[in-house]
């Protein structure tokens, strides 16, 4: 059994051909930080950001390359967001993508940016990190939709990056 989100499934497809054999991993990515933005903020009026936001977050890693990919993601989004006629929202998930690697918590304007943060946290810590959520709804989500390798490819892609670019491995890290 899958989860699927249909503005998600919308969006990611459209990614397929750039994606190629990283799809799985990268959608079951996506859909673990929906789940737990849904966990952390059950609010109807954000499901639909929290949608676009996890699908373009990571984006950039496949659509230009680099593991330096906060600023094409957000660009993917940007350019998703003004052909849906969603000008009203560029800010807020600009915000949500640009900040969702902050090391510490976000104190602007868009409560939803700290959740999205906080949901990309959890993924990416495999629920070590659980900012007092329940580990049980962490853990199920988890189960739900494994992981395919996506910590690996990360690990790799990071690697590859600190060869390059030592002094600047980790370059989507925001203070």
């Amino acid at each position: 059994m899958t989860y699927t989100n249909n503005l998600i499934e919308d969006i990611l497809n459209s990614f397929y051909p750039v994606l190629g054999n990283d799809y799985e991993k990268y959608r079951n990515h996506v859909y673990r930080v929906f789940l737990n933005c849904k966990m952390i903020d059950n609010s109807h009026e954000n499901e639909w950001k929290y949608s676009v936001a996890a699908v373009f977050h990571d984006i950039g890693i496949w659509t230009n390359n680099t593991i330096d990919y906060l600023q094409p993601s957000m660009e993917q989004a940007k350019n998703y967001l003004i052909c849906e006629n969603k000008q009203a929202f560029v800010d807020e998930l600009m915000q949500m993508i640009y900040w969702h690697h902050k090391q510490s918590a976000y104190k602007g304007e868009y409560k939803t940016a700290e959740v999205f943060r906080k949901a990309d946290y959890i993924d990416v810590s495999l629920g070590l990190i659980t900012f007092g959520y329940s580990s049980k709804e962490i853990s199920n989500i988890r189960k739900l939709l494994p992981n395919k390798g996506f910590h690996f490819f990360l690990i790799k892609r990071i690697t590859k990056n600190l060869f390059k670019h030592p002094s600047n491995p980790l370059p989507m890290f925001t203070k």
